[in-house]
């Protein structure tokens, strides 16, 4: 009796949103809502860059704004 009263109560609520998984590992919210992502250019042939190239690739970086809604709607959680 019990299982057909929650399977009623299932029935009627919403599906919950999925997040894309990929979405999920490439971006972060940052500290003011925004969010922020790693720069490319980082993975090989790092020895014809320079240093202050490569330092300045390291730190993170804002996604554009135009990109905000279709992130937004990637991560419907965070």
């Amino acid at each position: 009796m019990y299982s057909e009263v929650r399977v009623r109560l299932k029935e009627k609520e919403m599906p919950k949103m999925k997040t894309n998984r990929a979405a999920a590992k490439r971006f972060r919210r940052s500290a003011k809502g925004g969010f922020k992502r790693a720069s490319s250019h980082m993975r090989h042939i790092l020895t014809k860059k320079s240093t202050k190239r490569k330092r300045h690739l390291r730190a993170p970086q804002q996604i554009a704004k135009c990109d905000e809604p279709s992130v937004k709607r990637m991560l419907p959680y965070l």
